[in-house]
């Protein structure tokens, strides 16, 4: 008998694992797939991140080398050789993943995993097989799919998903992205760098919505830059696909219907949990309507042996958020106190520029009616950024009006994806905008733009603007 059973070897999962075998415990994961490492690894975080670098060093060849300098003719796009190097930055990330399992003494098994009964998991092979593997603690952690309309028929050729999206034999020359959030827009920059029109198709009236929507506005004007067109407050109502074309069918805010035509259309409107197959019901695990697996503080379903983490359960479905998740269910299972501050999980957006944001946007501060400053400062007045020919964008700080403790950092623009840690340990330490103003910032950095931020909130003191 195993001490820790997880299902699922996603970041969440692996990560669990590997804390728990830190801690002394005999543990097993159970991943249905021939690789480990979950969608992050395979078919999001980790692949999508690859081409976006790879389109972005595309880009600055076609459109900024020129003014630095470097002169370059005959340049092309070898989309086949981006899929490659993805494939590759994968497979590392893959096998290192097999590696620490091996270096932890953590048993891999390999099939889908379900529940027998509330200590014992079923192990079935892709040939039938199957075997049964016990303990006493059991981890859900096999997070979830894209999400899509009951009307839209997905047929992964020109109707796709993020998976599809990461695998394309062409450049679309018209990409339709349904869904203004994280992932649509990540994507749609890939092939919008590399010459595809892309337009959105948004339900909602800003870009990534659950974020300040200063970020969204910013993120709109620079996207448009990159031949990105959107239709914000227009919802998608049918979905048709003839031949090389996909119509999309959309009524706008007056309820007209719009056509939009284009060659592929991406469906990004979200995911959803993932427990197909989990069999949960068996072990006596309560699933919400929602389809999550319905948690307590301490992560333990109702079944006080069974735990689960990650994209699963409530929150936001962010690979760190399942990682923080994992350390904390193998300390809960040793008897220890960890703690998650769920406000202070940063959130970030791929693209370019970057958007990166930690605790609580403008809209939920004064929907709290909590009382704030706003300190900002732009990337056009940062030397560094003009350096780097990367002046779009801003740092936004809000700070409690009477005490002056950081409630939220919004960024973007160069980096704020690496920037965002600095908010999150001052958040931590519930530092005031002050004492980041008062801290000295390499000179010339993309940072100094917080500090710049935190001095505008600090009695409009901002030095270079």
């Amino acid at each position: 008998m195993y001490d820790v059973i997880v299902i699922g070897s996603g970041p969440g999962g692996y990560v669990a694992a590997i804390r728990c075998a830190q801690l002394g415990l005999k543990t097993a994961i159970v991943e249905k797939y021939p690789t480990l490492g979950g969608t992050c690894l395979n078919v999001g975080c980790i692949p999508s991140k690859a081409l976006l670098d790879s389109s972005e060093h595309y880009h600055n060849a076609a459109h900024t080398f020129k003014t630095h300098g470097i002169n370059l003719s005959n340049l092309k796009v070898d989309l086949k050789q981006m899929i490659t190097r993805k494939d590759d930055v994968v497979k590392q990330n893959t096998d290192g993943i097999q590696y620490l399992m091996k270096k932890n003494k953590i048993d891999v098994h390999q099939g889908i995993g379900s529940f027998v009964d509330k200590t014992t998991v079923k192990v079935t092979k892709d040939d039938g097989s199957s075997s049964d593997i016990q303990a006493k603690n059991i981890i859900i952690a096999t997070g979830s799919k894209p999400s899509s309309l009951p009307f839209i028929k997905l047929d992964k050729d020109r109707v796709i998903t993020s998976t599809e999206a990461l695998n394309l034999k062409e450049i679309p020359k018209h990409l339709v992205v349904i869904g203004g959030g994280v992932i649509g827009l990540e994507l749609g920059s890939v092939y919008a760098r590399m010459g595809a029109k892309v337009s959105v198709i948004e339900f909602m009236d800003s870009l990534i919505p659950t974020m300040d929507r200063t970020m969204g506005k910013e993120l709109q004007k620079s996207l448009k830059k990159i031949g990105f067109e959107f239709y914000l407050k227009h919802k998608v109502t049918a979905v048709e696909s003839k031949g090389k074309e996909v119509t999309v069918k959309a009524e706008d805010p007056k309820g007209e219907t719009i056509e939009v035509k284009g060659d592929y259309v991406l469906v990004s409107i979200g995911r959803k949990p993932y427990t197909v197959g989990l069999n949960a019901e068996a072990a006596g695990v309560k699933i919400t309507e929602r389809g999550q697996v319905e948690v307590n503080d301490h992560l333990q379903t109702n079944v006080p042996n069974i735990y689960a983490i990650g994209d699963v359960i409530k929150g936001a479905m962010l690979a760190h958020k399942a990682e923080e998740e994992g350390i904390f269910v193998a300390e809960t299972i040793l008897g220890q106190k960890p703690h998650i501050n769920y406000n202070l999980i940063p959130g970030v957006v791929y693209t370019w520029p970057e958007v990166a944001a930690v605790g609580f946007t403008e809209e939920q501060l004064k929907e709290k009616g909590i009382k704030y400053k706003t300190g900002k400062f732009p990337f056009m007045a940062s030397g560094r950024a003009r350096a780097s020919m990367d002046t779009d964008g801003l740092v936004k700080v809000l700070a409690d009006a009477g005490t002056d403790e950081i409630l939220g950092v919004h960024m973007i623009g160069p980096r704020t994806a690496d920037m965002i840690a600095e908010a999150v340990v001052a958040m931590e330490y519930r530092a005031s905008a002050e004492d980041i103003s008062r801290m000295s910032h390499a000179h010339p950095t993309y940072t100094e733009a917080f500090k710049e931020a935190c001095l505008a909130a600090t009695d409009n003191r901002a030095l270079h603007i």
